[in-house]
């Protein structure tokens, strides 16, 4: 009896398919014993012998104190600073996508790519930055490797970060803003019984838009099967030509004798904008600005009663968003493809150009506690609802590309999944706002080691949320609607072996027992306040809904009416994954900042102070506008990927210089801890980078899938980041070489600062 309890903690047979199903809630427990035993022993071992932190240097935090940009800093504010700016869209979005690979190879690439990679890089190049006046990685690569690599490392990383913040803004506009999707024309939509299209709306142009009813069948093409569509949905037809016959499109469209409808040349499906998610995030920027005046005008050093106060405030914005749909408000928050982008670009140049005290900082550390507190709460669902892994460990179907994501397991599950393991952004905040705010050496180890370590707990999170999600409502919701034809075939192979096809269902719920991993999509956009889910790719959407069902499966015991709550789950959701991206965004643009000033100051000495109000103004906008304009003209699988492999790239290359400043420290033989990492990760992005470069792109463009420009960009960007990457990556070896062989002398730090009085952190 003992042990078939524990069995059923650990696996299931699906009645169904008669697969072994493996449970959350042991593999949630393993990996944080792991994360814990590489913070205690490993991070030890980087903090004392790699780079010997000692609290008796004086932090540039106070040496350089100017109260804007240099600023000694609470540890654990700082703390909540740090994740918010590092946690963006990586850890979240990266595994869910890779779920379609399967969830055995994003697991064991989190677990141990964070421990061994990610947290050790962004804790050394925290230590660097330290160690070197809170200088950007580009300052870093000149002091260690030379002058010849500081214009290379430069404009290389501003490439880097235009498409880092391209890919983390696409995600946000995939969750928020609206879109229309094109329909194949011809496509035929079988009506269900004593069921009609109506019209909703005649615009100025003469076209039309039709709701179609719940329960409608979908065929793409003649002699294609017919889809089930469960859900409501709304399409827009465009005006009839003068002189061409056939129906009036003013009235809804016509079925045939067999309830069919054949739509026209030029019919799109309309998604509507998210005004509830729209409304909470907005309603977090005033909020922040008021925690921040709390902290240092109005309260000054009341740091807990300014976090109880803003989270209070963005906990009853998530609710009070559940008002403006329907309301006359509605309009000004449910907002187009193009609006979005373009206030997102807005925020982020606001927010890089005001002090980091009143915007930046608070914003971030009211972020972190929602972040931390909302990824503590998935942890304790996970443990208490032990949800089954719906998806194959190994999904053979798309091993070699599938629909979220275009190429082979290997490297592309690398790529695909980054900040939750190794992410070169990092490397931007670890040398560009914390470096600046250390109030001393010893706080580098949790700031930089750990706040990582949570990152992949987060990726963690995300992994599981997914990889619980029936597959068939996984790909419901994270195959956009005009590649869904391309597609069909394999999703009915790769359902079949599953045993998840529409219609398939296991004793219990036959029996008419409710579970809610068991409902079909219109009863899940339902029970979310009437959203509209299919289609919305990018993987925001899916991991939300995936989030919600575990939450409301958790704590369903104290609330049993599932479609009150899990309506406010999902926005919460919502609001969760979009403060993690937010908060990256403005870090980001600012880190941009910094490094664009510090290049062009090189030319135009005034630019180089971070003070100077002009220069903050272009460089920010400059930094702003290029984002914009890429995720404007790009979608989410062709940004991403570009995006993963220039996000790696930038670990390269900052593994790389890290690996000079221990080499020139004279402790070479501990060069192995950043060494590894760096040839691994470079084989994965030269071997993505290659086949994006020769293969993917290039089909694209032949397909009319992707316009040539676009293409041309892509591969323009790629090349440059991989040549200037390896450009560095070579005269950081040459350096290594000339060290070990004492070619040249070791750099030694400089001597410790007699004591001073420090800011106290207790």
């Amino acid at each position: 009896m003992l042990a078939s309890m524990f069995a059923g903690i650990w696996y299931e047979i699906d009645p169904v398919s008669q697969r072994t199903l493996y449970h959350a809630m042991p593999i949630m427990l393993g990996v944080l014993c792991i994360l814990a035993i590489a913070y205690r022993y490993y991070s030890a071992f980087l903090a004392a012998k790699v780079m010997a932190l000692d609290d008796s240097r004086v932090t540039p935090a106070h040496r350089l104190n100017d109260g804007q940009n240099y600023h000694p800093t609470n540890k654990w504010v700082l703390f909540g600073h740090h994740f918010a700016a590092i946690s963006g869209a990586g850890p979240l979005i990266g595994p869910v996508l890779a779920i379609q690979y399967g969830y055995a190879p994003g697991l064991l690439w989190l677990v141990i790519g964070v421990c061994l990679a990610g947290a050790a890089q962004d804790m050394l190049v925290l230590a660097a930055s330290v160690r070197n006046d809170g200088k950007s990685l580009a300052e870093i690569a000149r002091r260690e490797i030379g002058p010849r690599s500081v214009m290379i490392v430069s404009v290389a990383i501003l490439f880097i970060v235009v498409i880092a913040l391209a890919g983390l803004g696409m995600i946000i506009v995939k969750a928020l803003g609206g879109e229309s999707v094109k329909l194949p024309a011809a496509m035929q939509i079988v009506l269900p019984a004593d069921q009609v299209a109506t019209l909703e709306k005649t615009l100025p142009t003469g076209a039309t838009r039709v709701r179609l009813p719940a329960g409608c069948g979908i065929r793409f093409s003649e002699g294609r099967p017919v889809n089930p569509r469960p859900e409501s949905f709304l399409i827009e037809v465009p005006a009839k030509p003068a002189d061409a016959p056939g129906d009036d499109r003013t009235q809804p469209l016509t079925p045939d004798a067999n309830r069919t409808i054949t739509l026209p040349k030029g019919c799109k499906q309309i998604v509507p904008g998210s005004s509830w998610g729209t409304f909470t995030i907005v309603s977090t920027i005033p909020i922040a600005l008021l925690v921040g005046l709390w902290m240092y005008r109005i309260r000054p050093g009341k740091i807990i009663e300014a976090s109880a106060i803003g989270v209070a405030l963005v906990l009853l914005a998530t609710v009070a968003g559940a008002w403006i749909p329907g309301s006359a408000l509605e309009p000004y928050f449910s907002m187009d493809r193009d609006t979005t982008i373009w206030a997102l670009c807005g925020y982020g140049f606001v927010a890089s150009v005001l002090p980091v005290w009143l915007l930046l900082g608070p914003r971030d550390y009211l972020s972190s506690f929602l972040k931390i507190g909302t990824i503590l709460l998935l942890v304790v669902g996970v443990v208490l609802a032990n949800p089954t892994l719906k998806s194959p460990p190994i999904n053979e179907t798309f091993l070699n590309g599938g629909p979220t994501l275009d190429g082979n397991i290997f490297p592309f599950v690398f790529i695909c999944i980054m900040c939750g393991a190794i992410s070169g952004f990092h490397t931007l905040v670890s040398s560009g706002t914390t470096p600046k705010m250390i109030t001393r050496e010893r706080d580098i180890r949790p700031i930089g080691y750990g706040a990582m370590l949570m990152e992949g707990l987060v990726g963690l999170v995300a992994l599981i949320a997914a990889a619980s999600m029936p597959p068939t409502l996984y790909y419901d919701i994270n195959v956009d609607l005009d590649r869904l034809p391309a597609f069909e075939q394999r999703l009915q192979e790769m359902h079949t072996r599953l045993g998840t096809l529409p219609g398939a269902q296991d004793p219990m719920h036959a029996a008419g027992v409710r579970d809610l991993h068991n409902l079909n999509l219109g009863e899940i956009e339902t029970m979310v306040g009437g959203e509209s889910l299919r289609g919305r790719t990018g993987g925001a959407v899916t991991l939300a809904v995936s989030m919600a069902m575990i939450l409301t499966d958790a704590f369903r015991w104290a609330d049993a009416n599932l479609e009150s709550l899990m309506k406010y789950w999902y926005h919460f959701a919502i609001m969760f994954e979009a403060l993690f991206i937010l908060t990256t965004i403005d870090a980001g643009t600012r880190v941009a900042r910094f490094l664009m000033q510090e290049t062009v100051g090189r030319v135009s000495p005034p630019f180089a102070r971070t003070n100077w109000l002009p220069g903050a103004l272009l460089c920010s906008g400059a930094i702003s506008i290029g984002y914009g304009v890429l995720i404007s003209s790009g979608s989410i699988d062709s940004i991403w990927p570009m995006f993963g492999i220039a996000n790696q790239l930038l670990a390269v290359m900052a593994l790389a210089i890290v690996t000079t400043l221990i080499v020139n420290r004279g402790r070479a033989r501990y060069m192995w801890v950043t060494v590894l990492p760096m040839l691994f990760v470079t084989t994965t992005t030269l071997t993505a980078g290659t086949t994006l470069i020769t293969q993917t792109f290039p089909a694209r463009m032949a397909a009319g899938v992707m316009s040539k420009f676009t293409g041309y960009l892509n591969i323009g960007l790629t090349l440059f980041v991989i040549t200037s990457v390896m450009a560095v990556v070579v005269m950081a070896a040459v350096r290594w070489i000339a060290v070990i062989g004492k070619f040249v002398p070791t750099k030694l730090d400089e001597p410790p600062t007699p004591p001073q009085t420090i800011i106290s952190d207790r």
